[in-house]
């Protein structure tokens, strides 16, 4: 990374924001995907508004030879592409005197040492030291050998012990299975203290579910309610209209399980079912996550008792278009036995959640992409308006909407307006963009400015991801051992009719996801 003759901040006055150490950010895998659609519009963002260190500079770390400019116009592209704002020029003028690309292999510790003396050069010219930011955004068969070389190069046991000590974000997966993971969380022990690493969940960046402890927490008339007493069951839907597109080599060595279930959903289980954390320190927050996690029953895999459902959709319509099956699309295999949908009813044994079944599905080529809690109340004694054909009373629902319309809906009975009474449902709604505008922060930009001023919040412990994986790897284990394809479902549809079954042993029903 070459150095300007002129001011070497990354932004022009910038204030530090939420106490953000001059920081450098280095991203591994920098020439991918995410870099340009998620990463970059992040940090650019971030700059927009501000909150970035006044002494801050972006390396990208790929394994093929790139010049510094023509790095940056990469950067620029996906600025102007994906950004969430127009780009200001001026802006991005000052930015990219930060911006410079670094070429080396993820096992050449070599390439490494020449990391650090890069990061020794820029400290020197600036006359200040820089805390080191590591974003792991590469395929996880590279996170070993980087973490490693991270350790064997010194970097990460920059200024150990204080606010400038460096830090790792880690992308998903953490492991495949119990076994990988905690081998996973072994190599990053070796080389970083806990509190240096940041496991990252996109969906723990999201308005809502950032709100989710707010409205638990902050709202009396939840609080006292949200318990086995009041609630009749929970459900938690992670559905996509599309398929796998250009990620079948990937997809089919990973499955809905692994893909969605074992991370995104269970986080969002974790926060809606822990108990009240003391107060909102980081670790206070996840150690009850983990409580939550470790008191889940195991899952019970009788054929006739099941409490896991899996499905792959064959051909049908998705939004009145064609939409082909899985095993059709380019990149499957002809005998693959992976799902693309899974649905799960778990038991938490605990005193709050005794009885209360979870219900949790993920799917590709569904209805509709949505992602939302369903909490919903128990039934009031059916005395006053138990006339059917006169009263329509439902349960209480509470809907946290996470994508792609975030907000919340409550799912009240009223009075028909007229002359007799009679009742139906109606729903309240609040919606984010309507209420606090559309232009809402990315769940990225959130994401790595908590990281840069080390607030672990929103990020994945290391225990919690063994704690999820120990429960999902019996499952995996008996896929593989069985002989059993998954149950077909039309794409344009639910999921498999086994889903449906499932809720109905308990006498419920999946409500329709995104629909308020």
């Amino acid at each position: 990374m070459k150095e300007s003759t002129d001011r070497h901040p990354f932004l022009e006055g910038l204030s530090s924001h939420r106490g953000a150490s001059p920081t450098v950010i280095v991203i591994f895998g920098a020439s991918g995907d995410l870099t340009a659609r998620k990463l970059m519009p992040a940090l650019y963002n971030l700059g927009v508004d501000n909150l970035l260190p006044a002494d801050f500079f972006f390396i990208g770390y790929g394994r093929s030879e790139l010049a510094d400019d023509a790095f940056r116009y990469s950067m620029l592209e996906a600025v102007e592409k994906f950004s969430r704002r127009p780009l200001d020029q001026n802006l991005w003028e000052n930015l990219s005197k930060g911006i410079g690309f670094h070429a080396g292999g993820y096992d050449d510790t070599e390439s490494f040492v020449r990391l650090r003396g890069t990061i020794e050069e820029i400290e020197k010219s600036i006359g200040r030291d820089l805390q080191v930011v590591f974003y792991i955004s590469t395929p996880p068969s590279a996170f070993s050998s980087i973490l490693t070389n991270l350790g064997t190069s010194g970097l990460a046991q920059r200024r150990t012990g204080t606010k400038l000590a460096s830090k790792v974000v880690i992308e998903k997966p953490f492991g495949h299975d119990l076994v990988s993971a905690r081998e996973l969380n072994d190599v990053i022990c070796q080389n970083f203290a806990e509190n240096q690493v940041f496991r990252i969940d996109h969906y723990l960046g999201k308005e809502t579910v950032q709100s989710l402890l707010v409205q638990r927490f902050a709202n009396s008339i939840f609080e006292p309610i949200w318990n086995r007493r009041y609630i009749e069951c929970i459900q938690i839907t992670v559905s996509e209209s599309i398929g796998v597109g250009s990620r079948a080599g990937y997809y089919d060595q990973s499955g809905a399980l692994r893909d969605m279930i074992q991370n995104h959903v269970m986080q969002l289980l974790a926060l809606t079912a822990m108990e009240p954390p003391v107060s909102l320190d980081p670790e206070a927050i996840r150690d009850e996550k983990v409580k939550v996690l470790k008191a889940i029953q195991p899952l019970c895999m009788e054929a006739e008792t099941s409490d896991v459902i899996r499905g792959r959709y064959v051909e049908g319509l998705v939004d009145g278009e064609k939409a082909i099956g899985y095993l059709e699309e380019d990149g499957v295999p002809e005998k693959s036995t992976t799902e693309t949908f899974v649905g799960l009813r778990l038991s938490i044994n605990n005193w709050r959640w005794k009885g209360v079944p979870f219900y949790l599905r993920s799917g590709k080529r569904m209805a509709r992409r949505a992602s939302e809690i369903a909490v919903q109340f128990k039934c009031p004694p059916g005395i006053l308006f138990s006339e059917k054909d006169k009263f329509d009373v439902g349960p209480n629902v509470m809907v946290l909407r996470i994508q792609p319309d975030e907000g919340l809906a409550l799912v009240l009975n009223s009075k028909v307006p007229g002359l007799e009474t009679r009742t139906q449902p109606v729903k309240m709604n609040f919606g984010y963009s309507t209420t606090f505008g559309s232009n809402t922060p990315e769940a990225y930009e959130r994401l790595i400015l908590d990281a840069m001023v080390g607030d672990g919040t929103l990020f994945i412990r290391g225990d919690e991801t063994e704690a999820s994986w120990k429960l999902f790897t019996p499952i995996l284990d008996e896929w593989t051992k069985s002989d059993q394809v998954p149950e077909d479902y039309l794409s344009g549809s639910w999921g498999p009719e086994a889903a449906d079954a499932l809720l109905k042993q308990n006498g419920h029903e999946w409500r329709i996801a995104g629909s308020g």
